[in-house]
C-alpha cells in the first residue's frame, strides 16, 4: 500500500470536490491545487444564512451553500468554497483559499487559509490551520495548532520508510485522515501526516508520519505532592 496517496487518508465518495485529488501520487501535492481550482469555479453564489455583522472581503468569490450559517463576527477572504450545513462562528478568520465540504464547523478563534476540510471536520475552537488537510470527520481540539513552516524557513522534506521526498513546499502544515481526533493545546509540525483514526492526545507535539489507527501520546508522568506546611 502507497501510504503517501491521497487514498491512504481519505475516503472521498461524497466530497464534491473530489476532483482536486485526482491523478496526484502524493498527498501534499494537492495544496498547490487549491488555488487553480478555486479560480476555475464559479463563485459568488451566497445560498447560506450570513449575518450582517459578518465581514466578507471579495464577496463575488465566496460560494456559501444552503443552511450554512455565518455567525455575527465572522471574517471570510475570497476565493473561497463553504459547503453546506457548515457553521462559522464569531471570531473565525478565513484568510481565502479554503475549499470546505458540508456540515464542518469553524470556530472562535480559528484561522484558516489554503487548506481543504472534507465533510464534517471540525476546528471549532482557537485553531490554526495553515496549509494543511483535514479529512471527513476530523476532530481538533481546542487550542490545536497546525504549524506550516520550519524555523530555518527551508522547504520540507517528507521522511517515510527510509525514503526521502521533497515536496518543494516551504508551508506544508498537516495532513490529517478521516476520523482523527487530536486534543486540546496539541501541536503538529511542518509536514506532519496522520493516516485514518488517529488520536493525538492533549499537549502532545507531533511530526512525521503516523499510521492509520495510531495513538500518539507524551509518557511523562505528573506527580502530585502535599504542600510544604511553612514553619
Amino acid at each position: 500500500m502507497n501510504h503517501l496517496k491521497p487514498s491512504y487518508f481519505f475516503d472521498l465518495l461524497h466530497f464534491k470536490h473530489a476532483s482536486i485529488f485526482s491523478g496526484h501520487q502524493y498527498v501534499w501535492e494537492v495544496l498547490a491545487k487549491i488555488s487553480p481550482y478555486l479560480k476555475s469555479q464559479k463563485l459568488g453564489t451566497l445560498d447560506g444564512v450570513v449575518s450582517p455583522g459578518a465581514f466578507l472581503v471579495n464577496p463575488e468569490l465566496i460560494s456559501i451553500g444552503k443552511g450554512s450559517i455565518i455567525e455575527p463576527g465572522a471574517y471570510i477572504k475570497g476565493p473561497c468554497i463553504i459547503g453546506e450545513k457548515c457553521t462559522i462562528r464569531h471570531g473565525a478568520y478565513i484568510r481565502g483559499d479554503l475549499i470546505a465540504g458540508d456540515e464542518c464547523v469553524i470556530g472562535h478563534d480559528t484561522e484558516i487559509k489554503n487548506a481543504i476540510l472534507l465533510n464534517g471536520a471540525h476546528a471549532a475552537h482557537f485553531a490554526y490551520v495553515g496549509d494543511s488537510i483535514l479529512g471527513n470527520n476530523v476532530n481538533l481540539g481546542a487550542g490545536t495548532k497546525c504549524a506550516n513552516v520550519k524555523l530555518d524557513v527551508k522547504n520540507i522534506i517528507i521522511h517515510h520508510e527510509g525514503q526521502h521526498y521533497a515536496t518543494n513546499l516551504r508551508k506544508f502544515g498537516a495532513v490529517i485522515g478521516d476520523n482523527s481526533q487530536l486534543g486540546c493545546n496539541s501541536v503538529t509540525n511542518p509536514g506532519t501526516l496522520l493516516g485514518k483514526n488517529v488520536y493525538l492526545y492533549p499537549c502532545t507535539n507531533f511530526g512525521g508520519f503516523a499510521p492509520e489507527d495510531s495513538s500518539i501520546r507524551l509518557e511523562s508522568k505528573v506527580n502530585v505532592y502535599p504542600k510544604k506546611t511553612r514553619s
